[in-house]
């Protein structure tokens, strides 16, 4: 689904940091959306989480940087994380170019899925508006893009 001209696959979950998640079985793999990436402008640094570290929702796991600014990244789920995506450590050009792919940052082990229900799915309207309103508070930077 788009919203505005941003993509946001509907298999996917959101968060209000612009953070996106699927779910296979147990494990969320979490990355960053596109929308996140062009208000970035260019990720040029990502710290890589470490594997077996427990994270909290909600709580900063990992951070990453553009030319401008350094963004803290949450956890979209409670759990243990047991892949992280060490290629970006040497490359960030993933999150820049396909960040629904191989841009993932890191895969989690929930440890309730209940915590779900605290994400959106892109045909909710809570999270429609809420796009719409981040697209007219960024529009001066992403117009430049």
């Amino acid at each position: 689904m788009n919203i505005g001209k941003y993509e946001f696959p509907d298999e996917l979950y959101y968060d209000k940091n612009h953070g996106w998640a699927l779910v296979e079985g147990n494990t969320l793999t979490q990355g960053v959306s596109d929308f996140a990436q062009k208000i970035s402008k260019e990720i040029v640094y990502v710290e890589v989480p470490r594997v077996g570290r427990e994270v909290e929702q909600g709580k900063t796991f990992m951070s990453m940087e553009s030319g401008k600014w350094v963004g803290r990244i949450a956890a979209m789920v409670s759990g243990k994380i047991v892949e992280a995506n060490e290629e970006l450590e040497w490359d960030v050009a993933p999150i820049n170019e396909e960040p629904f792919s191989g841009g993932w940052l890191a895969k989690i082990e929930a440890s309730d899925l209940g915590e779900l229900d605290n994400l959106f799915k892109a045909s909710d309207a809570e999270f429609q508006a809420f796009i719409e309103s981040e697209i007219e508070k960024y529009k001066g930077i992403i117009e430049e893009a």
